[in-house]
């Protein structure tokens, strides 16, 4: 149903050459040059410009293309959810945080899938602003993520509370105390989430708050990976700070310590992120119901 010209749009963009777009669409290559001069004619813009040989986006040829992904996508979920309805099947997609998919949240998706058994969920793993870039552009249906919602354009409720703490291996002197200041943060090795992560900002930007900073501490190695990190804090490699709730379940097996920071009180909320017009919201009073029922498990 997306306009054919929408479509070899999306191609030129990606693959920036119009013989290759046209082989790839199984047109001509003038056909896909009409296309082109087409939407630049009715939108009255440039959409590429072209230096030597190379093929670039006009500022307005960036708009078009988001919302031409944007009509590719709604295209594609029509089609899917009209399957979907005459087979009695509700497909969604879920993205997560890594600090999501590293607790609970995993296994409750799990339960919610088992207990709906026309439920289906494929799970999508992204940083907090690509999620946010594909709840926009429909790629996504719901996201979960740690912080307030951010777009007024979104709907949104609270799930959870959440906590930033020090991971350490069991075999850390530091972990027969019950808590740990700045100045033995200071001296440690440290294995912290990358720069862009949510729970790097929190930390970083906590210190501030107390006119500390990043710099002061012994930052040996920077990994994106909630589970890597931890393997490494295991093995007493160093030490990290990471969300309470994705370190619960090596706690709870006495697999690594964790312990609150002197003066630092690093909460925030975790959230599900939905469009306004989303039809679902009987399965998100599922996954909290059942999200609710997986903490208290949890903590018994």
């Amino acid at each position: 149903m997306i306009d054919v010209r929408l479509e070899t749009l999306i191609k030129v963009a990606e693959l920036k050459n119009f013989t290759k777009a046209a082989e790839e669409l199984n047109l001509t290559q003038p056909c896909v040059s009409h296309h082109i001069s087409s939407l630049e004619e009715e939108l009255n813009i440039t959409i590429f410009n072209r230096q030597k040989n190379n093929l670039f986006l006009t500022n307005e040829g960036e708009i078009v293309l988001k919302y031409a992904k944007r009509f590719q996508n709604l295209s594609t979920n029509l089609n899917q959810e009209l399957i979907d309805y005459k087979s009695n099947i509700t497909k969604l997609r879920i993205g997560l945080t890594h600090t999501s998919e590293s607790n609970i949240m995993t296994e409750v998706l799990a339960k919610c899938v088992n207990i709906m058994s026309n439920l289906t969920i494929t799970i999508n793993t992204d940083t907090i602003k690509n999620l946010y870039d594909k709840l926009e552009n429909y790629e996504i249906d719901i996201a979960i993520i740690e912080g307030k919602n951010s777009n007024n354009n979104l709907n949104s409720f609270m799930l959870d509370t959440d906590y930033l703490v020090c991971a350490m291996s069991n075999n850390d002197p530091l972990s027969k105390n019950g808590v740990i200041t700045l100045n033995e943060l200071k001296k440690e090795k440290l294995i912290l989430r990358l720069p862009t992560s949510a729970t790097r900002i929190l930390f970083e930007s906590t210190l501030e708050s107390i006119n500390e900073s990043i710099d002061e501490f012994n930052i040996i190695l920077e990994v994106d990976n909630i589970a890597t990190i931890k393997d490494l804090v295991r093995k007493n490699l160093g030490i990290s700070i990471l969300p309470k709730s994705a370190c619960m379940n090596e706690v709870k097996k006495k697999k690594m310590t964790i312990l609150p920071i002197e003066n630092l009180s690093m909460i925030r909320e975790t959230n599900i992120i939905y469009p306004k017009n989303f039809s679902h919201i009987d399965i998100l009073k599922t996954i909290t119901k059942i999200y609710q029922e997986t903490l208290k498990e949890e903590r018994n």
